[in-house]
């Protein structure tokens, strides 16, 4: 039992972490690289994570200066930024691209507000997944009589708990996503 839930603790942990990286992509403020990590390039013809083709340089609080490693790479760089949902055109200068992010208005920042909220509700069915499939191997044991009713009620309730701590930390980074977005 006490493996069941430390594996349901690890992955709850896991959709925390995933739910914290995708805030990440959401920018407020100042542009930084990380809001190119869910991003992926045409790589001879293998989709590859934006951060393994270029490098990434912010000379101002909304520009961000994306330098490939192979000049061949621009192109593809050029259109998964393009066709991403972060709303820049990059422009092409030959040997860098620069993304100009526009200033953020208060309807923008109600649209990220809105992103965030949907991210944190994918973290919170995350967690609640894990539970789901826990709680189900916790009534197998029980009703394969390896471990009493007993047992498994209380393990069902240290797993609500762990559910709970783990939404809730979601919750948490909701709450500061938000004040950052709001915050002009």
């Amino acid at each position: 039992m006490n493996d069941i839930l430390n594996e349901a603790d690890d992955k709850m942990g896991k959709s925390v972490d995933a739910t914290k990286e995708d805030f990440n992509t959401i920018r407020a403020g100042r542009i930084t690289p990380a809001v190119f990590n869910k991003l992926t390039a045409e790589y001879y013809g293998t989709p590859t994570p934006l951060q393994q083709l270029a490098t990434f340089t912010s000379p101002e609080p909304r520009v961000i200066n994306i330098a490939p490693f192979d000049q061949s790479a621009m192109g593809a760089i050029e259109k998964a930024i393009r066709d991403s949902d972060l709303g820049v055109n990059p422009s092409n200068d030959g040997k860098i691209l620069r993304a100009v992010f526009p200033d953020l208005t208060e309807e923008r920042r109600k649209d990220f507000i809105k992103q965030a909220r949907e991210k944190a509700e994918q973290g919170r069915i995350a967690v609640r997944q894990v539970r789901q499939k826990a709680k189900q191997s916790l009534e197998k044991l029980g009703s394969d009589g390896e471990v009493g009713k007993d047992d498994v009620t209380g393990a069902e309730k240290r797993l609500d708990g762990l559910t709970k701590k783990h939404t809730d930390a979601i919750d948490d980074l909701l709450k500061a996503k938000e004040a950052e977005l709001l915050e002009v």
